[in-house]
């Protein structure tokens, strides 16, 4: 049988009435003058990394519209794809928790960039991802989690092309254009903000709306290879560096060590992810900025599994845990402990009988 992981079903109201939800999460024994020194906030690497991101976004598409329409321009617009259609993600993700720039309007107007360009509003989605922080893969709580169980592996292979993201992206804005809230939405939404997510919604249409016009108007898609299409075309690095986040890993715990793992990646895709892939250490810290994720890694990594050593290694293991979740097993990975480290709580041991 499927397990509900609706926001507005029973899971939720039994999370809550079990205390699962908002629980005081699992942190390591840490000096908090060093926590408090990796906290610290630069302008400087902010800006240099949203140049060169803004940039190549720039060079890529000028390249890709002087060639256009020939097949010499794929390649650039492939590129411009993921800067637009996976980059975006990270720099929403980073610029929300406002701790990529230490001057606040920086963080809000890379924000505002990156949610248009991943079609996340931005007053909805900052109220998900402080849910996604305070109730992680707590099922009925979570409106982040990626993948149920038994895993949608069919779902989760369309969105490397963005196919149910976008669907679901402009969904959401014709219902907020026109004055409504998910019911979802409204389980972590103030009453309050909702002005602010339909006058978004309305900017935002009327953004599409005037690149289809261009489009008819010059009889040519270019337009909507600039804006719009990338989210298509471009989603397949955040998706595939997303789900390797929390996927296979353990419901319900109160251990981010359990629910959330570290991939170590290269440079290019580390740069495109923000660091993200440190994301065990930012589950813990959140208000660790991503250039010094690495820093906070080394500083804790005493009561932390070992990363994967590479993207290919964790999905090797992480298929085997998917495929037999299919046959509605409670598969899930335990990671191993370091020598030395704080134990899992006791919550581990309902974990351990199906542990891969």
């Amino acid at each position: 049988m499927d397990k509900d992981y609706s926001l507005t079903g029973p899971t939720g109201r039994v999370a809550v009435e079990s205390r699962i939800a908002n629980p005081a999460w699992f942190r390591p024994s840490v000096d908090p003058e060093a926590i408090r020194d990796l906290m610290e906030k630069s302008d400087a690497i902010a800006l240099r990394d949203t140049v060169i991101w803004l940039g190549a976004m720039a060079l890529t598409a000028g390249i890709g519209i002087a060639l256009w329409p020939s097949w010499w321009s794929a390649p650039f617009w492939l590129a411009y794809g993921v800067l637009y259609g996976s980059a975006s993600d990270s720099r929403w993700h980073e610029c929300g928790h406002n701790t990529a720039f230490r001057t606040p309007w920086m963080n809000t107007v890379v924000y505002h960039i990156a949610s248009f360009m991943i079609m996340r509003n931005p007053v909805v989605w900052r109220a998900s991802h402080v849910r996604h922080h305070t109730d992680t893969i707590i099922v009925g709580r979570d409106p982040e989690i990626v993948a149920m169980r038994p895993p949608d592996l069919a779902g989760v292979a369309l969105k490397l092309i963005g196919i149910p993201e976008f669907y679901s992206a402009f969904k959401s804005m014709f219902l907020h254009a026109s004055g409504r809230i998910a019911a979802g939405e409204a389980t972590y939404l103030r009453p309050s903000d909702h002005a602010k997510v339909f006058r978004v919604a309305r900017i935002w249409l009327a953004i599409h709306a005037c690149v289809i016009g261009a489009a008819f108007w010059m009889g040519s898609i270019l337009p909507l290879m600039i804006v719009g299409l990338p989210r298509l075309y471009g989603a397949w690095h955040h998706v595939m560096t997303g789900v390797l986040q929390h996927l296979g890993l353990a419901e319900n715990v109160t251990d981010h060590r359990l629910n959330t793992r570290t991939v170590l990646m290269n440079p290019i895709s580390r740069f495109i992810y923000l660091n993200m892939n440190y994301h065990l250490e930012h589950h813990m810290f959140t208000m660790v900025p991503y250039y010094h994720l690495p820093r906070l890694r080394a500083l804790i990594k005493h009561d932390l599994p070992a990363p994967d050593p590479s993207m290919l290694a964790a999905f090797r293991r992480l298929l085997p845990v998917l495929v037999r979740q299919l046959k509605y097993e409670d598969a899930v990975i335990v990671p191993d402990l370091p020598a030395g480290a704080m134990p899992y709580r006791p919550e581990v041991e309902r974990l351990r009988p199906h542990a891969v």
